[in-house]
């Protein structure tokens, strides 16, 4: 009987820390990525980093951004202060490059595979060096394409 209540207790807990990281999210967080989106980011943004296809942190992002490369986007919500990433938006505007963001920059770096938390990840459809097993390339650029066509479903639904 006691197990019950203290699973319940931490059930409690996971919802305020849940609400806790809704309140911590910046208010030009949009679009926002729902809990599905976020899970199917996470999940491309996990094997991206396996296989090298990942630029980490606004430094890298924007370098990236500028030399011409295409990908996917991913900034985390709740960075304090938002100066940090208010321009990595309009860049990826600027270079037709689609963007969303996620929750928590913790969570974005567990799936970027570092322990430090990350402000924003390149998704980049092919490695910078080396080439990929052409089965890997497909089981990238579908997951890719997949989570593109939400991102831009989700963006034309706010504008």
């Amino acid at each position: 009987m006691g197990s019950d209540s203290e699973v319940e207790k931490s059930h409690q807990k996971e919802k305020e820390k849940e609400r806790k990281k809704m309140l911590a999210i910046a208010p030009i967080a949009k679009p926002l990525a729902g809990k599905k989106l976020s899970k199917k980011t996470f999940k491309l943004v996990r094997k991206a980093a396996e296989h090298k296809c990942l630029k980490r942190g606004v430094k890298e992002v924007v370098k990236s951004i500028r030399r011409g490369h295409k990908g996917l986007c991913v900034i985390a919500g709740n960075i304090s202060p938002i100066d940090v990433i208010t321009h990595v938006p309009i860049l990826c505007e600027e270079a037709e490059i689609p963007y969303v963001y996620v929750s928590s920059k913790e969570d974005l770096a567990t799936a970027g595979a570092t322990k430090r938390p990350t402000c924003c990840v390149l998704v980049l459809t092919k490695p910078t060096k080396g080439e990929l097993a052409p089965e890997e390339q497909e089981k990238i650029k579908a997951d890719y394409s997949q989570i593109v066509s939400d991102v831009s479903e989700l963006t034309s639904s706010l504008f």
